[in-house]
């Protein structure tokens, strides 16, 4: 693929018209692709464990099949499925039953770039990684916006990957807005560096002016709605995207403007700049991976979720919901989780005792 960026004429849908497209996974991205993709014309169905996924396939009329039938019915096969059960199901469901000369999509760079899942070389390996939500994923290629994904071609076996991949591309609606060739280890890389270098830095500087506010006595619901319920820093962010980082600044007031630009300087020596390239370094080399594949990782998980109910913006979060009369979501409480293995803790203690302490402070 020599081109970089790719629009709607570089698709032909003629190219995979006759071929079977099964999506493995209706969750999310799995729902809103397979809907895209069959109301570009192509022919889709659905693989999924038994339960209300599957159901919900069947609801909105796709012909749907254990992941085993599904696999040695297509021609191109969609993994839609988490990545870290991804491998399992692989080794266990779809490996044996692949059809010779199919392809296989990923929406993830990420099992590939880390060598985590060893696909057969006579098989297309193909990824189209949307940057959206599967709700946006939908709603965008209904009102024919578009959305921007990351797509590449890892392997191609049948001489005509470049083809599917264009063809797929523009049935899944991405080509509407553009898709941009980037390796599998590029996207694993930019999608895991903005969440763990971007987002952590993000947020710490979040939470730490909202902290210095209220600290100061400046009344919660105040704090919280100025600094981020008011949804105007989503309005700001979306004004970076459709005008320009710079441009929208613009937007603001000359007051505004002038704060912004003169107290920037204050924050130009903040020490994050060695702190990123440790982060991508660990990403890059496949460290991270590596530690997420661990067991105890998955452990470690269920307590970094639980200790974050118990933080101090949580806590304070939840009484400003429940001042202004906002409903109250529960999806993120989690309970104390227990460990089995009592050898398995003491190795996690020290470690976790670290965390606790950290979101104590927050």
């Amino acid at each position: 693929m020599v081109k970089k960026v790719f629009i709607e004429e570089d698709g032909n849908l003629q190219h995979i018209r006759d071929e079977t497209i099964a999506v493995i996974g209706y969750g999310n991205q799995g729902r809103a692709q397979a809907l895209n993709m069959r109301d570009s014309g192509l022919k889709v169905i659905v693989g999924n464990r038994g339960d209300s996924y599957r159901k919900r396939a069947e609801k909105d009329s796709f012909k749907a099949y254990s992941i085993e039938e599904a696999v040695s019915l297509c021609d191109i096969l969609f993994l839609l499925i988490p990545d870290e059960v991804m491998k399992d199901v692989y080794e266990s469901e779809i490996k044996p039953n692949l059809k010779e000369g199919g392809a296989i999509v990923f929406a993830s760079g990420y099992n590939i770039a880390f060598d985590i899942i060893d696909i057969p070389k006579e098989f297309d390996i193909l990824m189209i990684a949307p940057r959206m939500i599967g709700a946006g994923v939908r709603a965008r290629f209904l009102t024919k916006e578009g959305f921007y994904s990351f797509i590449h071609v890892e392997n191609d076996a049948s001489g005509k990957a470049v083809q599917r991949l264009l063809a797929l591309s523009k049935g899944v609606g991405t080509l509407i807005k553009g898709a941009i060739d980037v390796s599998f280890k590029q996207e694993a890389v930019l999608d895991l560096f903005n969440e763990q270098g971007f987002g952590p830095a993000f947020g710490r500087v979040l939470l730490t002016s909202i902290f210095t506010l209220v600290d100061a006595g400046y009344p919660l619901e105040a704090v919280l709605i100025e600094m981020f319920m008011s949804e105007e820093m989503s309005y700001t962010y979306r004004k970076m995207a459709n005008i320009g980082l710079v441009k929208q600044v613009s937007l603001h007031s000359h007051t505004s403007q002038y704060g912004a630009m003169s107290r920037g300087i204050k924050f130009r020596k903040l020490p994050l700049k060695d702190k990123m390239n440790e982060i991508l370094q660990n990403i890059e080399s496949g460290d991270f991976a590596k530690e997420w594949e661990k067991k105890s990782s998955k452990l470690k998980f269920k307590f970094l979720k639980f200790f974050a109910t118990r933080t101090r913006i949580n806590n304070l979060e939840q009484k400003a919901r429940k001042n202004l009369n906002l409903k109250s979501y529960d999806i993120f409480e989690e309970e104390e989780p227990t460990v089995e293995n009592p050898e398995e803790m003491k190795k996690l203690q020290d470690e976790l005792k670290e965390f606790e302490k950290f979101y104590q402070e927050y």
